[in-house]
């Protein structure tokens, strides 16, 4: 069986527009943080219009609508309170003075995270056609995993907004919670977070499209826009203390902090 693909184009040209005007506001505001703010929202557009019009079985498709969704909204929602309350992120800060404002690399730059949220909804899209529907293990498994990886992501960044709120932490490493585990809790239960629909997406037609969830996330993380990014803009914010809690602690999978160098 094949799978239509017609849908997911419907989601890259809706993904350009919302990213066109996303670019325009970055343009006046001088803040491209909104990029993550519009990418956050158009996952969660396209979750909920994968489960409207995909033709598998309602469970699944309830499933996509109601995880990708609930997903989407709460990394927008946090998003949202950060490019509203504060600077723009170091790291496009570091790119417009790299690009030297340069709008039409920004334009480009946001195009490209258009068509990001074209394949990064791919495993909506291949789970939204699965045919099976059945409250079997690899549903359980799938929704419990969802659960613990949005848990674990949403208090990794509630630890993070209650250290940068507290000036007396001001310019120090935040260490407290999952934070002292990994430096990067965040993302480690993100990248956890989209083995959800793997599970869901197990016995689907073109199922193995579903790993691409994982996959991108994770290269984007390790080399692309996540850590590198994240990491040096530490070292430029915090120097020698963000170096010796690079020491200490591991980068991405949470870990005991490595004890006599504290």
């Amino acid at each position: 069986m094949s799978l239509d693909l017609a849908p997911a184009l419907h989601v890259l040209v809706a993904s350009m527009v919302l990213m066109a005007a996303g670019w325009e506001v970055q343009r006046r505001t001088r803040n491209a943080g909104i990029v993550d703010v519009l990418w956050a929202a158009g996952m969660g557009g396209a979750a909920l219009y994968y489960g409207l019009v995909g033709e598998g079985a309602p469970l699944r498709r309830w499933l996509v609508a109601l995880l990708g969704g609930l997903w989407a909204l709460r990394l927008l929602l946090h998003l949202a309170r950060r490019v509203r309350k504060e600077p723009e992120d170091g790291r496009y800060a570091y790119l417009r003075r790299h690009w030297a404002d340069s709008q039409a690399r920004f334009f480009l730059f946001f195009m490209a995270q258009a068509l990001l949220t074209a394949l990064f909804s791919l495993p909506f899209r291949v789970v939204s056609a699965h045919p099976g529907n059945a409250v079997d293990g690899w549903v359980v498994a799938g929704v419990l995993l969802f659960l613990l990886s949005l848990a674990g992501e949403a208090s990794a960044d509630r630890q993070l907004a209650r250290h940068r709120a507290d000036p007396a932490l001001r310019g120090k490493t935040c260490r407290s919670g999952l934070w002292r585990y990994s430096r990067h809790p965040n993302y480690f239960f993100e990248w956890l977070l989209w083995f959800t629909w793997v599970l869901l997406g197990i016995g689907a037609p073109h199922g193995w499209l579903t790993l691409l969830g994982p996959l991108l996330m994770g290269a984007s993380l390790a080399w692309i826009t996540g850590i590198p990014f994240a990491e040096a803009q530490s070292l430029r914010s915090r120097g020698d203390d963000y170096r010796r809690y690079q020491q200490e602690t591991s980068v991405f999978f949470p870990w005991p902090p490595r004890r006599g160098r504290e």
